[in-house]
């Protein structure tokens, strides 16, 4: 829940913009199951073109693809704005939390952070949440397709006029998200009576309620404490993630159920955005996508190593049967029968994102 002052602060400001930015925030749809790497952006700024320097502001520490992707991103923006557009990175939240970065935003601070579909949604745009339910997409493929397409541009122009919130880029791939637990899990059975912490929104507390699990939203740097102590029984995260906060060492199964295929988005204020010429804006928008792909590339071989880290660990891995999948796609079927009453989501958007995806 968003406070009332920020949401005054959108408005406000929304309500003073002269225009849009540009609304095509995402990559070219690919074929594979990661997006294809595509040629430069082509764009240049004028070298008389007023310069501005943007904070980028983020919880990954450097040494994780996200934070290495961040310095391509600056290299690229640098190099195509012959140097009116400098990013300063800032790793390991040195700049300040998400929600504070964001009201930074909303007040026209020169500031880019990262954010999901869960946390998107609370800022007057409640169909973003679809992009954090389980089992929204069968595969990358159609992730992909649904944010190349001109529905998810016009859901990001309206997140723009109703929060005072411009997406920058969506094609950082964050993860896809499994349950790392004190006891095997299989099928959603095996979530019952489970304690299960999830991210604190209500969106992922509602959505592994529905799966049958006791949803406890927590902080991730609680999580290590409550799990060897006893106070939950699980977590879910993607593999490289849980890896590297050593939660292997207290939880010894991990049922790869890729419940959330989730991507990054790197939003910034739609006041300032507004600031920016349009071939900055441009610049900063496509030279995001092209560090994504880095991004994509490098999150395979983090993911890959810490799976055999926890391999190593003695962690037992389970890989769903079909049958198994199946039965988590369609326990995910009550979340999404009730999304429209209880997240207040526009009627008819499940069919309406599936057919996009197929």
């Amino acid at each position: 829940m968003k406070k009332l002052l920020t949401l005054t602060l959108a408005l406000a400001m929304t309500l003073s913009l002269a225009a849009c930015g540009n609304g095509n925030t995402s990559t070219p749809a690919p074929t594979a199951s990661k997006p294809a790497s595509s040629d430069s952006p082509t764009t240049s700024t004028p070298a008389n073109t007023a310069a501005v320097t943007i904070n980028v502001g983020y919880e990954n520490a450097v040494t994780e693809p996200a934070a290495q992707a961040c310095e391509k991103w600056k290299e690229l923006v640098a190099e195509k704005s012959n140097g009116t557009i400098n990013l300063e990175l800032f790793p390991n939240s040195t700049l300040g939390k998400k929600n504070d970065l964001i009201d930074q935003m909303l007040m026209g601070e020169n500031v880019i952070t990262v954010a999901d579909g869960a946390f998107l949604a609370e800022y007057g745009v409640k169909d973003f949440g679809f992009f954090y339910a389980p089992y929204a997409f069968d595969s990358w493929d159609e992730l992909w397709k649904v944010l190349d397409s001109s529905w998810y541009s016009d859901l990001c122009d309206q997140l723009a006029a109703a929060g005072g919130i411009r997406v920058l880029s969506s094609n950082w791939i964050y993860g896809a998200r499994d349950i790392l637990s004190i006891k095997p899990i299989h099928t959603p059975a095996d979530l019952a009576g489970l304690k299960l912490r999830v991210s604190s929104n209500d969106l992922s507390i509602t959505s592994f309620t529905d799966l049958g699990a006791t949803s406890v939203g927590m902080d991730m740097g609680d999580v290590y404490q409550a799990m060897s102590g006893g106070t939950i029984d699980a977590v879910e995260n993607p593999i490289s993630s849980l890896y590297n906060r050593s939660f292997h060492e207290v939880a010894k199964y991990l049922c790869k159920n890729e419940h959330i295929l989730a991507t990054s988005m790197w939003i910034c204020g739609e006041s300032f955005f507004s600031t920016l010429t349009p071939d900055q804006q441009q610049i900063l928008m496509e030279c995001a996508d092209e560090a994504g792909l880095m991004n994509n590339d490098l999150y395979d071989d983090i993911t890959a190593a810490a799976e055999q880290g926890m391999k190593d660990a003695g962690v037992e891995i389970y890989e769903l049967t079909d049958a198994d999948k199946q039965a988590w796609a369609d326990a995910a079927q009550k979340f999404f029968d009730e999304a429209t009453d209880t997240l207040g989501w526009s009627e008819g958007l499940y069919d309406t994102v599936k057919t996009i995806a197929k």
